[in-house]
């Protein structure tokens, strides 16, 4: 009996040093960099349905913008780009991923912002973003014609946040994924749309019966990678990374490969990317 004690005793010494040793990691985030090393890969949650900036292509790959400069980010960092893995996300569910490890990194088109910043960390932004409002031919273009009308948006977005801040008196109609909230905004189930800029712009070249009537609003924000609060190694080594793409004129790269074939001349690319 007292022999089983000392083993019950000593597993349960062993798991307790386990849990804390475990907590630590987890909340200081010290050994992110070097676990992604050793497991040679790395996590990047990127969008499904937001292109030209993360989406999922007719062949079935992860492809835009985001996706375009989370590749080399995994090339820089392991020495391949085939040793990224993607996780779709939905805009309300990034930071969970990070604090639920779920995510390495997150390239979700990721508006920094006071409030997420006290949650997760960002590092140095690769693009510049504003919100937008568009509408059937562009009607709407100021947001006093928004009040006593349906607005769309998605779920834990700045739109989301801005609108419900700022103009608690405007009727949101609010969905998870990008492709419910434009199929709203088609059907009529609202009288306008309120997003990212950058997307609209590219969404009503597509569909030209309608037009991004509110160009900017707000501040003009940045989008950055983020990850998880207290992963300093890793927070710096994408800093480092982030500026030499920049100097290296990649982001610019990026702009042309993925986003000036949607923009054309609409839109210059010093107006979207850091170069």
């Amino acid at each position: 009996m007292k022999n089983a004690l000392r083993v019950i005793c000593g597993l349960g010494a062993v798991w307790a040093m386990a849990m804390l040793s475990g907590c630590g990691e987890s909340q200081s985030g010290a050994n992110a960099l070097e676990s992604i090393k050793q497991k040679d890969s790395v996590t990047i949650g990127v969008f499904g349905d937001k292109p030209p900036f993360g989406y999922v292509d007719e062949k079935g790959q992860n492809a835009g913008f985001d996706v375009y400069i989370a590749k080399q980010i995994a090339k820089d960092l392991l020495g391949s780009e085939a040793r990224v893995n993607f996780v779709l996300v939905e805009a309300a569910n990034r930071i969970e991923f990070l604090k639920s490890n779920k995510v390495d990194i997150m390239m979700a088109n990721f508006t920094r912002t006071n409030e997420r910043a006290q949650q997760v960390d960002f590092a140095n932004p690769y693009m510049k973003v504003s919100l937008g409002v568009v509408s059937k031919d562009g009607a709407i273009i100021n947001v006093e014609q928004l009040k006593d009308k349906t607005l769309i948006v998605n779920k834990g977005t700045t739109a989301d946040f801005y609108f419900s801040k700022n103009h608690p008196e405007i009727k949101l109609l609010k969905f998870e994924q990008n492709t419910e909230t434009f199929a709203a905004l088609q059907d009529g189930r609202g009288d306008a749309l309120a997003h990212d800029n950058t997307l609209l712009f590219a969404w009503a070249k597509e569909n030209p019966s309608f037009a991004v009537g509110i160009k900017e609003l707000g501040d003009t924000d940045v989008i950055a990678p983020a990850v998880k609060k207290g992963n300093t190694e890793l927070l710096e080594w994408l800093n480092k990374e982030i500026t030499k793409l920049q100097k290296e004129g990649f982001l610019l790269e990026a702009y042309t490969q993925t986003l000036q074939p949607v923009y054309g001349d609409d839109v210059q690319a010093s107006e979207v990317v850091f170069k």
